[in-house]
């Protein structure tokens, strides 16, 4: 009779995948260089909370070590919630509304900064007005679906009673709506509004 050979981690009882470990264990072993690490214990995000985060009085950002960005998940009463909202709540009292946002003065959310002096409750309008000034948000051809360049986008709003949309299109490589959507301000609105 044959027996199924079990992962050799002790207690885990999953069968055997890959080098006397079962498949969970041994993606990683291959991922972090030991099958038994990778997951953060229960508790151990809200107590880095407490106990480092919120004692953090340096200027220097504080990067959250549980997550690869700053917008990650803290398991708090049962239900996740954002680690940067949790934070600012802590430490600077309730948002003055739901719509209001945890910001960064530093511009490093995207970073995973999470100190508390660096986080205040705005506004979405004052939030993206923030993301401008640092230079993180991501409009114009620093968008991640840019087709065109700003001197494109430029020449196309100067060129929009000279030239049809359908011979501004085939030059440079989009569609009639996106050349109409530029000549009325809907996209790259920023370039109408100067």
């Amino acid at each position: 009779m044959a027996t199924t050979r079990l992962c050799s981690i002790p207690d885990c009882g999953k069968p055997h995948h890959c080098k006397g470990y079962c498949d969970a264990h041994y993606t990683r072993l291959r991922r972090h260089g030991d099958p038994l690490s990778g997951r953060t214990p229960d508790g151990e995000a809200t107590r880095w909370v407490h106990e480092v985060a919120l004692l953090h009085t340096s200027d220097d950002c504080l990067k959250w070590p549980f997550g690869k960005n700053g917008y990650a998940r803290v398991r708090i009463d049962g239900k996740k919630v954002i680690a940067n909202r949790y934070v600012c709540e802590l430490a600077h009292g309730a948002p003055p509304s739901a719509e209001h946002e945890a910001a960064h003065s530093c511009g490093k959310g995207h970073e995973a900064c999470i100190s508390p002096g660096h986080l205040s409750w705005k506004t979405h309008k004052e939030n993206m007005a923030d993301r401008l000034v640092h230079g993180t948000l991501r409009r114009g051809e620093r968008h991640g679906c840019a087709k065109l360049t700003e001197n494109d986008a430029r020449m196309i709003l100067a060129l929009k009673d000279e030239i049809p949309r359908r011979k501004l299109a085939e030059k440079y490589g989009v569609s009639r709506g996106t050349i109409g959507n530029i000549h009325a301000g809907r996209g790259w609105t920023f370039l109408s509004k100067e």
